[in-house]
């Protein structure tokens, strides 16, 4: 049998690949592994040409431009990558270390970061014959490619985050767009609602969709005012309907772990109820806590820095500051050349 990893995280979104990346400059060996087919998460999936306003260093980054660093970053250090692989089990093993049991396999490791996210997540659709026969003619619940949108008329449907960050991103290429939503409060960052109200596109507020008409694509919509009832048809090309998103934590939820409203509670070393399994990014719960990605990278950070004493009692949590630690390997490698 292969020799346990030292860290594996379960999970390969931006929060896993930053953690990926401390594991190896902590000189960890370390495994990545993702029931998706590619590295990235949610960001990778549903919105890699969408920017990203809030990481930190980066007035604004494309998702996948944000994917693609993290990637290169976390590669320096060679970890092993298993995808399209959902971890079914975990169980500590008599020697101390944890398996982890997939349909295709065994893992074995001394320490588990898990790094899920909101676990396996998939778009909300009306789930409407009349609406969702016009999928993939029209309708969309997610973009994956913005000059898929070049010169459309567009009506965005929502008022949360996804919503408004796609309607202000889809500006540079769509003809026309129209946002409407079934109240006049927004659920998305205050400063998305300001660029929004700035912005030329049309906001219909307490309007809803009542059908969409064309053959066989979308050439209509019909849109209602939920308070009057009055109707109005507009000429579009497409539909973005953003619902939110059906999370399920899958086999995560079997694994004897401390859960909080579909979150694993973790406390301030990152570290779950279970020994050696830590917790980090969206999946992890703890008060005060904030779903962003800048918040998730410091917490992977914690957990892997803190593994690394678990593993090694002798090791120091603090890692010391990158610069100067790279600054000493630069002059060793130099003094041995010479």
């Amino acid at each position: 049998m292969e020799a346990p990893y030292d860290v594996t995280l379960v999970g390969a979104g931006p929060v896993a690949l930053f953690g990926a990346y401390y594991a190896g400059f902590r000189g960890l060996r370390t495994k990545l592994i993702d029931s998706q087919p590619d590295l990235g998460g949610q960001v990778t999936a549903l919105y890699p040409d969408k920017y990203i306003y809030d990481v930190a260093g980066f007035p604004k980054i494309l998702g996948k431009d944000l994917v693609t660093n993290l990637v290169e970053q976390a590669m320096q250090y060679s970890p092993a990558i298993c995808l399209n692989e959902e971890v079914r089990t975990l169980d500590h093993q008599p020697d101390g270390t944890i398996r982890l049991g997939c349909a295709g396999g065994e893992h074995h490791t001394r320490v588990v970061v898990i790094t899920g996210g909101i676990g396996a997540f998939t778009p909300k659709t009306y789930k409407r014959a009349e609406f969702d026969r016009y999928e993939g003619h029209g309708l969309y619940y997610a973009v994956r490619n913005k000059e898929d949108f070049r010169d459309r008329n567009l009506l965005v449907v929502g008022g949360g985050d996804s919503a408004l960050d796609w309607a202000l991103n889809l500006l540079p290429y769509a003809r026309q767009i129209t946002l409407i939503h079934r109240r006049d409060g927004f659920r998305a960052h205050a400063d998305s609602v300001k660029k929004l109200l700035d912005s030329p596109i049309t906001v219909k507020v307490f309007y809803e969709l009542r059908a969409i008409r064309g053959e066989p694509d979308v050439t209509e919509a019909v849109i209602y005012h939920n308070k009057t009832k009055e109707e109005e048809v507009l000429k579009v090309d497409a539909v973005l309907a953003f619902l939110g998103l059906i999370s399920n934590l899958g086999p995560i939820a079997t694994w004897g772990l401390t859960m909080e409203e579909d979150a694993i509670v973790v406390n301030t070393k990152m570290e779950t109820n279970r020994p050696g399994v830590y917790a980090a990014g969206d999946i992890a719960a703890y008060p005060g806590k904030l779903k962003l990605i800048a918040t998730g990278f410091g917490e992977v950070a914690t957990a892997v820095n803190n593994a690394a004493r678990y593993i090694n009692p002798e090791a120091s949590v603090f890692p010391g500051h990158s610069s100067t630690i790279m600054d000493k390997a630069e002059k060793e490698v130099a003094r041995q050349a010479h």
